[in-house]
């Protein structure tokens, strides 16, 4: 079980990109633009770096949703490789089951 305050740390952040995610967007499409003047690109980028640093997606982590694992997190499941195995033991993952050749 991962510490809850990293599960707790990792929550905040998936908000805070989400409440910014437009404004970010929009000072991204700035700085990256054609036509838009330097001046205008280097004023975007500095209010894109004044933004709070958790609020960038990058900074969000996959974790499982069952015991908080940051790493071997299958994304198509949302769970770490211990816990699908245990899920596919038990038959809870639909279509998925242990393989023997």
């Amino acid at each position: 079980m991962a510490k809850t305050s990293m599960v707790n740390r990792d929550i905040k952040r998936k908000k805070l990109a989400a409440k910014y995610a437009e404004k970010r967007a929009a000072l991204k499409k700035i700085v990256s633009s054609v036509d838009a003047s330097y001046d205008e690109k280097i004023e975007a980028a500095t209010k894109l770096a004044k933004l709070p640093r958790d609020s960038s997606p990058c900074r969000h982590r996959n974790r499982c949703e069952l015991s908080g694992r940051p790493r071997g997190v299958y994304s198509k499941f949302g769970l770490g490789r211990n816990k699908l195995r245990e899920a596919t033991m038990r038959g809870d993952v639909p279509g998925l089951r242990k393989a023997s050749w």
